[in-house]
């Protein structure tokens, strides 16, 4: 048992330690595309690679996964840290230690390709699993909603039992005004659906459009924190693209294994817990005043989204209305 608190004390201690980064070489090197002979491993004149000579297949392919940020040290790290320390690291990147990890939002985007990738063939079983399990998933996502549903039905069918007595048979002047109405909220259902149709084509963009939303009030609440007494508006959103990237790295792990919908959707659900303890980690509160803070961040980037919704909805209604005046 001592020794067990003994590694679980080392590594509470490693977590907060900034990551060491490789010394300096002291060979001397000639670089082959300026032609300053330096010591280092980069040129200080053009910023290349001390390790980058003749071309080779070698070198061919480790400057194509550079580019993918495969070969490169700060995306292993940042991927290790990211999963192991994620808070510890984002404030050592936000402190200025930005060549040691991978750029957040360059790395967001690798990773939402490589989570496309996965979910259409790249997995253990090499199956389209966005084809395989598209009905599973929409009976999970309605089986969400199915208590809310009873419960407007419910609210409905009670109403209209209150009334007592059978409604008047609707003149004609009521029949064009239901009409005109069922059509402006059929155009508005329709408007609602091209606007998630194009969430879901811009998976990506709407991610980091929610995500800014989301970092408002986020910020609000945690920028005077105890480890970031002074953290600005950016430096919350930054943090929160890396904790995105964290979730990402997390989720695509069941996908890759081939999990079935449902047990995937759990441990998709189960690792924002990894948020939580992220941005404890980050902020240095507590475990209370952080999940706290973080329940009441979601009140005002809810309702900001139905304003929103509620806006595109009642602009649809009062179109039609000054429409039908002309």
């Amino acid at each position: 048992m001592n020794n067990i608190s003994e590694k679980w004390r080392a590594f509470c201690e490693w977590q907060q330690r900034p990551s060491l980064i490789p010394k300096m070489t002291e060979g001397h090197h000639r670089c082959h595309t300026c032609g300053l002979e330096f010591q280092g491993n980069y040129c200080p004149c053009c910023g290349q690679s001390a390790r980058i000579g003749r071309y080779s297949f070698k070198n061919a392919l480790l400057l194509f996964l550079d580019v993918w940020g495969v070969g490169n040290r700060g995306m292993f790290r940042s991927i290790r840290d990211l999963m192991l320390r994620p808070g510890y690291m984002i404030r050592d990147y936000l402190s200025g230690m930005q060549m040691a990890y991978f750029p957040p939002f360059k790395m967001f985007f690798l990773l939402c390709t490589l989570s496309i990738l996965v979910d259409t063939g790249l997995n253990i079983q090499g199956i389209n699993r966005a084809e395989k399990y598209e009905n599973e998933y929409a009976e999970i996502l309605e089986s969400w909603f199915t208590p809310l549903d009873y419960v407007i039905e419910t609210h409905k069918a009670q109403k209209k039992d209150s009334r007592g007595k059978v409604e008047e048979k609707p003149t004609e002047e009521t029949k064009e005004r239901n009409e005109a109405k069922a059509e402006t909220k059929k155009k508005a259902n329709s408007l609602v659906d091209v606007a998630f149709e194009w969430g879901e084509k811009h998976g990506a963009v709407t991610e980091l459009i929610f995500l800014m939303l989301f970092s408002v009030p986020l910020w609000l609440l945690f920028r005077h924190g105890p480890a970031t007494p002074d953290l600005r508006f950016s430096e919350c959103f930054v943090a929160m693209v890396y904790i995105i990237n964290m979730l990402l790295i997390f989720n695509i792990l069941p996908s890759l294994l081939c999990f079935s919908p449902r047990t995937e959707v759990n441990y998709n659900l189960l690792s924002l817990l990894m948020a939580l303890f992220a941005i404890k980690q980050l902020t240095g509160y507590g475990l209370v005043n952080t999940v706290w803070r973080v329940l009441v961040s979601f009140i005002p980037f809810v309702i900001t989204i139905l304003l929103f919704l509620i806006g595109i909805i009642y602009s649809i209604y009062a179109f039609e209305l000054i429409m039908s005046k002309f």
